[in-house]
């Protein structure tokens, strides 16, 4: 799957393979707390379910998909940004790390990379991966936040 990056024209493979993502995350009823104003804030989606700031939320629903590491959801100063928290660094050599969110931060506990999503990025802090983490797409339809893979 090709990835558009922010120069125009040109693409790049992440070497994060791209599994099935689709993810329903309701401001309007659980997640109330969750607005574009909580800068920092971010909901993670895994196996084992639905977490705000790290607490547990949600139990998964059989339709839910949730990419090769998980996904966060995050409040950038872009405003909602969500990514694969599958680490390139590992997936790269084989391994399958997720990165474990830390404030501002997504770190994999594999290879010691941290991801910076304040910015929108998630651009890679320590200079040891080469790409950032796979940014996967949202829609916001009047609060209810849709996550999919996208192109």
């Amino acid at each position: 799957a090709l990835v558009r990056s922010a120069c125009e024209g040109t693409t790049f493979m992440s070497s994060v393979p791209a599994y099935p993502v689709h993810v329903v995350i309701d401001t309007r009823a659980v997640f109330v707390d969750f607005t574009p104003e909580n800068f920092n804030t971010y909901i993670t989606v895994n196996r084992e379910g639905y977490f705000e700031n790290g607490k547990f939320m949600l139990p998964p629903s059989a339709i839910d998909t949730y990419g090769y590491g998980g996904i966060v959801v995050y409040v950038s100063l872009n405003g909602y940004v969500a990514f694969d928290l599958g680490c390139p660094v590992c997936a790269g050599k084989g391994k399958r790390s997720s990165c474990m969110m830390d404030g501002m931060y997504a770190r994999c506990p594999e290879c010691g990379e941290e991801y910076e999503l304040g910015s929108g990025y998630a651009l890679p802090k320590n200079g040891i991966s080469k790409e950032a983490l796979r940014k996967l797409t949202i829609v916001n339809s009047n609060g209810k936040l849709t996550v999919t893979q996208g192109r």
